[in-house]
């Protein structure tokens, strides 16, 4: 199993077990699902039917997202400007950490990012924001957004944000 850490902040992201697709060279989207949760219950990742999941939430289960739940992500908030103030920082620091570890990667990244960050911008009221456990405002900021359907959630993060560790 391959874990994805933040290598600013050092926190688990995701892993391989969620499905996992390269978006742009700059991006992974990483599908994700709602699930229930009880106390001392364990979730074997199949979908209850509707009947079920309403008597798992009358006995104090919770629902929750399976990523942000796994890797303990927190949710946060943005503006518009605060934003883009945010992941322009956040972009120089992982361009100053890929031209140390991965120079041939420094253009690439410096494109697609930039053409990436402006879908992001251009469709911002549909994102959620989650860091990373620590909470490390420097660290990456994860986006929640929805499939074409409005039901299938799934998270962005950011290909060169990130590095990957064998379990």
């Amino acid at each position: 199993m391959l874990l994805y850490e933040d290598v600013i902040s050092g926190d688990e992201m995701f892993s391989d077990a969620f499905p996992i697709k390269e978006v742009d060279g700059v991006a992974y989207e990483v599908d994700c699902a709602m699930i229930i949760i009880k106390e001392g219950g364990v979730d074997i990742g199949a979908n209850p039917s509707a009947e079920e999941a309403e008597e798992a939430l009358e006995e104090g289960a919770q629902q929750v997202n399976n990523v942000v739940h796994s890797f303990r992500l927190q949710p946060t908030s943005f503006d518009k400007k605060a934003y883009l103030t945010y992941l322009k920082d956040y972009m120089k620091e992982v361009k100053k950490r890929l031209q140390e570890s991965n120079p041939s990667e420094v253009e690439a990244f410096e494109k697609g990012a930039q053409a990436f960050a402006k879908k992001i911008v251009g469709g911002f009221k549909d994102y959620e924001f989650y860091t990373g456990e620590s909470m490390d405002p420097e660290g990456m900021v994860a986006l929640l957004n929805y499939r074409a359907d409005g039901i299938t959630p799934y998270f962005t993060f950011w290909k060169h944000g990130l590095k990957q560790t064998k379990l």
